[in-house]
């Protein structure tokens, strides 16, 4: 008896995040995108579906236009249907409509341009989904997506009703979507190709003439760890094709386009807002996802599981925001930026700044930077700093046209980063400071126009579910062809010793009261106990203007082992310079008190152990690499240099003081394993504080960013060249 037929779809999603490294691009080309390439075209009676992020096809235009040519070949002969999406690959619903639209219909051009053939699918990044994407994607002329079974688990459904795609609509909208399958994601390429063609099977005799799909990542094919012997050299995808070879009598790979044209929809549904199951657990909260784990541990092994287990729901995408403010941060300055661009577009500024600057403001969008789960995520510096560079550049390009290259200084109240609270921009041509009156009073950004650079773009050491695994060592390391959220393997050793955390974000002009015998370590290391209410508390805003300088002013009457007093700090920026003075002031000092008062600046994108990355002091002395701990004493500055990045870093102060430094690293996983990572360098002065002239005490300190020709500084200017 022949058996019943079914269709699969192998919807394969390539994508490399901007800012990531020339070798790691290139390595996944050689070890993923190429050789899958090679091996399936010989057999012509595959087909497939294949989403290149822009990105990604961008980079190959660039530097393997041999393998986009091949792509258009296979496009021509029906073989492989490209799959259109946003062209730098954003969360759609972390982005505005006028945006998501914007970078659908661009890419969707680019494709047709440069590949051939229609474009009438969409790639949801992360598969994160809210029902008010069914309209913009109706409107891109996008007829169909796909997204994971659970969205449609948790709509209702039962495994059985999982072969095949269904209507929804928003507005009177109408958008098919196809449910990823799970099971495959797990079977493919890490278990024995036969247990496809038995899962394949087994739903085709449950639902004959269905559609099932495999939507995940090209890299498992060969970048993902241990995965390029498996695959290639060990044999599987070989095996795989030869297996769907011998049994195309009854499975057949098609692409999602022909399965739209040629099977009905199961029916209509509406999805709730989601993304795939492991997405939406490292959403959660720290605890709610170590519980999370737990629950599911526990509960494995009772015979109610399968009916429980469907209405776990895990997370919301959004709450990454709040997880990690600092990707708040990040989405906040793209949202200034996007309405930046979107003002200049109703004035007299030039459609090619315009086009430019938005293509700009699109790479800032790319998600990767933004969260973080079993992938490096916001723990990778080098893709925040991606993501601030582009959108720097799109500013700068804006703002040049509409002031017209004339120096200006300007301080902006607003709520920038939709907490409920107003922070304050304070910027001209050369820098940008944004300063949170509420939240201590702390500066939170600090962007220097000239290299694109964000010098706050650090990260929090906090907990994370992982955590525990690296606490419980070396000794559970795994090293087989696995799924990257089963792997466990440690990049460095050590790294339970390297477990600190902070008690709030590494930012600057964060004020401390320490114990008058409190060592750099305890400081390095979190351990030191908070004595006064100002790193945290509210403070009272000033802003003032006088020709050629503003100057912004946070005061707070908080208290220091319980004692009342007042700190005022007064930020001053002139016009066209690149220096920030800096005053502070304490006032209601006892007499007989003595306070050890600190203030902490951080420096981001600026990595330790390179010989051109180091501190100096103030005769020009080299006092070590900037992951060297140092605790100076009695010094009025210290200097950091990079000199790949373009940066001299003059910190000086009038009155000597000591001068802690240390590095902010954190341990976090990635598809490749846990690893040590330097997020930022504290320089954090400190004094032993006096009462003088009725208790007032008070010191200045200057920051002088000098920027000089450097490789990333000719490459910020490309990013702004219009030619």
């Amino acid at each position: 008896m022949t058996a019943p037929s079914i269709k699969l779809c192998l919807a394969l999603h390539n994508h490399q995040p901007i800012g990531n490294f020339e070798g790691v691009l290139e390595a996944a080309y050689q070890d993923s995108y190429l050789p899958f390439l090679d091996l399936f075209e010989p057999y012509e009676h595959l087909r497939l579906s294949l989403h290149t992020s822009g990105s990604l096809a961008v980079w190959l235009r660039d530097c393997h236009p041999e393998y986009l040519s091949r792509l258009a070949d296979l496009v021509s002969r029906g073989r492989i249907e490209m799959v259109g999406g946003a062209f730098y690959e954003p969360i759609l619903t972390m982005i505005p409509g006028r945006d998501r639209r914007g970078q659908i219909e661009s890419y969707s051009a680019w494709l047709r341009e440069t590949l051939g053939g229609p474009v009438r699918g969409l790639w949801i990044p992360e598969r994160v989904w809210e029902s008010e994407l069914t309209s913009d994607l109706a409107r891109t002329q996008i007829e169909y997506t796909v997204l994971d079974d659970d969205h449609f688990r948790r709509a209702g459904l039962n495994p059985d009703q999982l072969a095949g795609y269904y209507i929804t609509e928003n507005e009177g909208h109408t958008l098919r979507v196809f449910p990823g399958s799970e099971k495959l994601r797990y079977l493919i390429p890490f278990q024995d190709p036969q247990r496809t063609i038995e899962f394949c099977r087994q739903m085709a005799e449950q639902r004959p003439g269905g559609v099932l799909v495999f939507g995940d990542d090209g890299e498992k094919f060969g970048t993902w760890p241990d995965t390029r012997k498996h695959v290639y050299q060990d044999g599987w995808l070989r095996a795989f094709f030869d297996a769907l070879t011998s049994n195309r009598d009854w499975l057949t790979t098609t692409t999602l386009a022909d399965a739209v044209d040629t099977t009905p929809p199961q029916g209509k549904i509406y999805l709730p807002d989601a993304s795939y199951r492991e997405m939406n657990e490292w959403a959660m909260p720290v605890q709610k996802q170590v519980a999370l784990d737990q629950l599911n541990q526990d509960l494995s092994t009772d015979e109610r599981w399968p009916r429980v287990q469907p209405f776990l729901s895990g997370g919301y995408w959004r709450n990454f925001k709040v997880k990690y403010p600092e990707s708040n941060e990040m989405y906040a300055r793209m949202m200034y930026v996007s309405r930046l661009v979107e003002q200049a577009s109703a004035s007299p500024v030039p459609a090619r700044v315009l086009d430019r600057a938005r293509d700009l403001l699109y790479r800032g969008q790319c998600n990767c930077s933004y969260w973080h789960g079993a992938f490096g995520g916001i723990y990778l510096p080098h893709l925040r700093n991606a993501v601030y560079r582009n959108l720097l550049a799109a500013e700068c390009l804006v703002e040049r046209a509409q002031r017209e290259g004339q120096p200006w200084v300007e301080a902006v109240e607003d709520d920038f980063d939709f907490d409920g609270f107003d922070e304050v921009r304070l910027a001209n041509d050369r820098l940008v400071a944004w300063f949170a009156p509420h939240r201590g009073g702390r500066m939170y950004e600090l962007d220097l126009r000239d290299l694109g650079h964000n010098l706050l773009a650090t990260l929090e050491r906090r907990p994370e579910s992982y955590h525990q695994k690296v606490r419980a060592g070396q000794d559970r390391q795994t090293d087989e062809a696995s799924s990257i959220h089963d792997r466990i393997v440690f990049k460095q050793e050590g790294l339970e010793q390297r477990l600190h955390y902070d008690h709030r974000q590494p930012k600057s002009l964060v004020d401390h009261f320490w114990d008058e015998g409190v060592e750099l370590d305890a400081v390095a290391q979190g351990r030191a106990r908070e004595r006064g209410d100002f790193a945290d508390g509210p403070f009272d805003l000033v802003t003032d203007t006088d020709p050629g300088q503003v100057r912004v002013q946070l005061s707070r009457l908080g208290n220091a082992w319980g004692v009342p007093l007042k700190l005022t700090k007064c930020m001053t920026l002139q016009n066209g310079q690149s220096e920030l003075k800096i005053d502070y002031c304490l006032e209601g000092i006892p007499p007989e008190a003595c306070f050890h008062f600190g203030v902490e600046f951080n420096f981001a994108g600026l990595p330790p152990d390179q010989p051109d990355r180091f501190f100096s002091a103030a005769d020009g002395q080299v006092l070590g690499h900037l992951g060297n701990p140092l605790a100076l004493q009695k010094v009025t500055g210290i200097g950091l240099n990079d000199q790949w990045l373009g940066l001299q870093i003059a910190f000086s102060m009038d009155r000597p003081g000591g001068i802690w430094a240390y590095p902010i690293e954190t341990v976090s996983q990635s598809e490749s394993g846990f690893e040590l990572i330097h997020q930022s360098t504290v320089v954090q002065p400190h004094w032993q504080v006096r009462g003088e002239r009725g208790g007032c005490w008070s010191t200045t300190m200057l920051l002088s960013l000098t920027t000089c020709t450097s490789d990333n500084q000719k490459h910020v200017q490309r990013m702004l060249s219009l030619s």
